[in-house]
């Protein structure tokens, strides 16, 4: 998806999230007291879209409409990143749309709107289609994210399809009107199940057979080419292409914190890769991914290519029953990014871990105590021979991961062939390094680096004694006589 041009049309607003506390109940009526604490503000809406089809790699040209105010200005600089360009057309008729969030301990506990829902006067219609009109030919699809906050009148959601029909752009709409009929000639609606409820009568959540028939109705309403794609929440996603043929796509998400935009994350995922030349069908379970990505974040959020990546993979290789056990040094990379894309500490200890003893178990306990996922660098044999000696390792590289991996404080093992873990380190970036009390901060391979983006390093008390090679002197002793 890298490099997909899409142009985004629709409503554009500002996310706030308040962050604060909840201890104690109002003495002047039975409801909670917020203490407000920071505040962070983000693109939302169309904006939203926009951000996520860029985060994913792609170019998005995004047109919308604010008011004359504060908020607009502070909506323009959101957008002001790599890959977005934004048309905002001012106008005094109304606010800029604000939502504000409420969140304490990770619970929604209020929002609060400012807003104006009239429809936009027509002279802000022409000028909209005039910018389409003018980015239309470089774009490989359309989007309309309808909020119903006045920008996607009928005359501008009919001249932009108009548009994109006679240009062979498609046109990908997030609806919030019940009548699908406005968009009539679009190719793919992405209704949620409750929208696709109140446009069929038909509850796409009580089984696959009612979410087709749902589809389908919904898919009366575009006119022939047309595909409807029902997100269902827990129940995944149902596709109905052109000719009616249904495909169910199980939910990817493993943890819900939150689904403030994971509709437009699951329209600008689909948009980039449509951009892209990617089958519906695949574009659709790209899109699946995603929406279980970000869900398993906090507030507006986006998702990155790796993360994907790592998903897929995921989905893909069922071998792998649990947390990953051996990765290669790409593989770790993707998968200590989309940890800390979750919230979590990632944590990186190293080492020969020839035989096993109650040393390493306790050094590998500790370090995974440091962190939430705690990755494990091992010397290759070859690096092993040349640290060691040529009867090093006793035991083969793999048969020393696999022992690694069936501990639990380990989530996953990386073998490196290098002297020293630096690239690996470098390339995963861990948040907490680890390494015994027998070295110092000073002498600790990549401590300088992980410094100095802000990590910690940390020192793991040893148990005397332990130690593969005093365990392998013993019992050549032994043998000896």
């Amino acid at each position: 998806m890298t490099g997909a041009q899409v142009l985004c049309i629709g409503d554009v607003m500002v996310d706030r999230f308040v962050e604060g506390k909840v201890q104690r109940i109002s003495p002047e009526s039975p409801v909670p007291v917020f203490q407000a604490g920071a505040a962070r503000d983000v693109p939302g809406g169309a904006a939203n879209v926009a951000r996520n089809i860029a985060a994913l790699g792609g170019v998005c040209t995004l047109i919308g409409v604010c008011g004359a105010d504060a908020a607009s200005a502070e909506l323009s600089t959101l957008l002001e990143q790599p890959g977005i360009t934004a048309m905002l057309h001012k106008t005094h008729d109304r606010p800029t749309t604000r939502k504000v969030r409420y969140v304490a301990q990770g619970q929604h506990m209020l929002r609060v709107d400012f807003e104006e829902s009239l429809p936009i006067p027509p002279q802000i219609e022409g000028q909209i289609l005039a910018s389409v009109a003018l980015h239309l030919p470089k774009s490989g699809a359309v989007v309309l994210s309808d909020y119903a906050k006045g920008v996607l009148t009928l005359p501008v959601i009919r001249g932009v399809i108009a548009l994109a029909q006679v240009a062979g752009v498609p046109v990908i709409v997030d609806p919030k009107s019940q009548d699908f009929s406005r968009y009539h000639g679009a190719t793919l609606l992405t209704p949620n199940a409750r929208e696709a409820e109140a446009a069929s009568g038909i509850n796409p959540q009580h089984d696959d057979t009612s979410a087709e028939a749902s589809g389908r109705a919904c898919l009366a309403q575009l006119g022939p080419g047309g595909a409807v794609l029902i997100t269902r929440s827990e129940k995944g996603m149902t596709l109905i292409d052109p000719t009616g043929a249904a495909l169910h796509v199980p939910t990817a998400a493993r943890e819900v914190f939150d689904v403030v935009g994971a509709g437009d994350t699951v329209i600008a995922t689909l948009a980039a890769a449509v951009a892209s030349g990617t089958e519906l069908a695949d574009a659709a379970r790209l899109a699946n991914h995603a929406a279980g990505i970000v869900v398993g974040k906090r507030g507006t959020a986006t998702v990155a290519p790796d993360e994907l990546i790592e998903a897929v993979e995921r989905a893909t290789q069922p071998r792998r029953s649990g947390p990953p056990v051996v990765l290669t040094i790409d593989e770790a990379t993707r998968y200590a990014a989309a940890r800390r894309a979750e919230g979590k500490r990632v944590g990186f200890t190293n080492g020969v871990f020839d035989i096993v003893h109650p040393g390493h178990i306790s050094l590998l306990a500790w370090s995974r105590a440091q962190c939430d996922c705690l990755i494990v660098g091992l010397n290759a044999d070859a690096s092993v021979r040349r640290l060691k000696g040529p009867t090093r390792p006793v035991n083969a590289e793999r048969d020393r991961a696999i022992v690694l991996g069936a501990f639990g404080s380990v989530d996953a093992v990386v073998i490196f062939e290098a002297d020293t873990p630096i690239d690996l380190i470098a390339a995963i970036r861990p948040d907490v390094l680890v390494k015994g009390a027998d070295y110092t901060v000073e002498t600790i391979v990549g401590a300088d680096l992980v410094l100095s983006y802000g990590g910690e390093v940390r020192l793991a008390e040893l148990i005397p004694g332990a130690s593969s090679s005093n365990i392998i002197a013993r019992a050549q002793m032994e043998k000896s006589s």
